[in-house]
This record gives C-alpha cells, structure tokens and sequence, in this order.
C-alpha cells in the first residue's frame, strides 16, 4: 500500500481515546466456539444467529468476541506459514482475575503455548478448538513498566512463574493449582 504524498507531509498520531472494539472471528463448529468462550471463559452471549452466528460479552458490553460459520461450517485453520490472525488477547483487569482464568484452563486440560511477563504485562498463551491463537493477559501499573534511560518502552519476555500466579486466585472453589506445573 502507498500512502498519498499530502499524507506523508506531517506525522500522524491516533487519537489516545481511540481502542480496538471487538474481535470477529470465523469458526468451523459455533457451538465448540461458544463452549470455550462462554463455558471455559466466561463470556455471555449477548445475541445468537441460529447456528451460524454469535456474539459475545463481558459485563453486558454488545460484544467483544464475535463468532461466525459463514464462509467457515467445518473449515480447517489456515496451514503453518499464512498469514492471518497471530490473536486475539483478553485482558483481565487483575492479576487475581487472570489467576482464576488460568484455573479454568488448566481444569479444562487445555494446553498452554506459553506463559510470559513481558515487564508491561504478565501474559498466557493457548489456542481455541479453531486453533485461533488466545492470549489471556493482564496488564502491570504503567508506573512500573520497565523504560530506557531515554524514557521508551524496555518490554521483555521472561518466563511467568505460574505457581504464584495460581496463588493469587480469589475463588475459593480453587485449589492452589496443580501439583505438576
């Protein structure tokens, strides 16, 4: 893509206010989808378009996750090397919030990809029944994010100690986490 020349002629800066709004994304089986995003997650179906379509919530928002069959009823993921959605990343608004997530995760079986503290937040990383790369993530106070000298970002990715993450979960319905992590 090329950008006009008028365009180029003073540097642009997005709006701060500005956010991303939703994900959409397309699924072979909605009712798989539905079970990971709202039984697994927690996310509540704010509208269902029969058997081809829904769209999910947290805290009765419109939707933050939307889910389709349209052009995917018993697709399969994009091969290795394409190109397309690396995630989607859910944020949690505590460390205690994504504690009990992780707890879910974990009870469901569903295996993790990884699991980062990247310094501006404390990351984990797994695939939904569509193989669609999930980041459940929550931020650290942008007070104490790591900075250069010069005042830019220094994020980083160091292992996450899932242990004292597991032990900050609030619930309690749930162990302190499993044995063999």
């Amino acid at each position: 893509m090329t950008v006009p020349a008028n365009l180029k002629t003073s540097p642009y800066v997005v709006d701060p206010g500005t956010r991303i709004g939703h994900v959409h994304l397309k699924v072979a089986n909605l009712e798989r989808a539905i079970a990971f995003y709202c039984e697994l997650l927690g996310f509540e179906i704010m509208q269902q378009l029969g058997d081809s379509a829904a769209f999910l919530s947290a805290g009765g928002y419109h939707h933050h996750i939307a889910l389709n069959t349209w052009e995917s009823l018993g697709g399969s993921p994009p091969p290795p090397g394409a190109t397309g959605l690396y995630h989607t990343a859910i944020v949690y608004p505590t460390r205690a919030a994504l504690a009990g997530a992780l707890h879910r995760v974990l009870a469901a079986r569903i295996p993790l990809e990884g699991a980062s503290d990247h310094g501006v937040s404390e990351s984990i990383y797994l695939r939904d029944p569509d193989e669609n790369g999930v980041e459940l993530y929550c931020d650290k106070p942008k007070e104490s994010w790591p900075r250069n000298a010069d005042g830019t970002l220094a994020m980083y990715t160091r292992r996450l100690d899932l242990k004292a993450l597991l032990n900050e979960a609030t619930d309690p319905n749930l162990s302190a986490g499993p044995r063999d992590l």
